[in-house]
């Protein structure tokens, strides 16, 4: 049997921390973004092959998800919903899924 890559544990962490039934807080909102970060800084090789259009979304994506959790109000299941369809589409292009 083959031995898991380096990013296994981070896609099993994102796949957890973006399940619908995962009760998503606030850091975990922030380790998200944090390897976002990470990964464009580091000019992650899956990036570089995608149209600048999808990279804008991306960004967009990114910061439309910083911004609802800066302003999130407590308790708003529609915000936390909104704020995981975010995260997941803008780590779509970083790491594929395990299933």
């Amino acid at each position: 049997m083959s031995e898991p890559s380096s990013s296994y544990p981070v896609r099993l962490r994102l796949d957890r921390l973006l399940a619908p039934d995962y009760p998503l807080c606030r850091d975990d909102v922030v380790w998200v973004l944090d390897y976002i970060k990470k990964k464009v800084a580091g000019e992650d090789p899956a990036l570089l092959d995608l149209p600048q259009p999808r990279l804008l979304r991306n960004y967009r994506l990114f910061a439309e998800a910083a911004m609802l959790l800066i302003h999130r109000r407590p308790g708003n299941e529609q915000e936390i919903d909104r704020l995981r369809l975010l995260l997941a589409e803008a780590v779509r292009d970083f790491e594929q899924p395990l299933a």
